[in-house]
């Protein structure tokens, strides 16, 4: 088994929390990827993580949504990611009834 710091696990919670946002939607998407995926993105795409869920909720929306895509490389990939991720079968069991 391998064992967490306990940097390791306040970070973990505090991703965690971060991207449970005010808008239900982004919930769907953020959780999901979080619990799902992150650990298997490189280093370069979890930190473009971190700084993608300290936006604002209507810029996460946008992008999340498709209606705008973020100026940044780095930060399109990852919603890009995100959206794929909500899109494939591997979130299934993550939506709502």
């Amino acid at each position: 088994m391998n064992e967490q710091s306990p940097q390791d696990v306040a970070l973990r919670k505090r991703l965690y929390w971060h991207s449970r946002r005010g808008m239900w939607e982004l919930d769907l998407l953020l959780v999901p990827f979080l619990e799902q995926c992150y650990d298997n993105l490189d280093v370069a795409d979890q930190a473009v993580f971190r700084e993608l869920i300290d936006e604002e909720d209507q810029d996460l929306f946008m992008w999340l949504m498709r209606r705008e895509l973020p100026e940044d490389p780095g930060r399109r990939r990852i919603v890009q990611l995100i959206i794929e991720h909500a899109e494939s079968a591997d979130s299934i069991g993550h939506r709502p009834v």
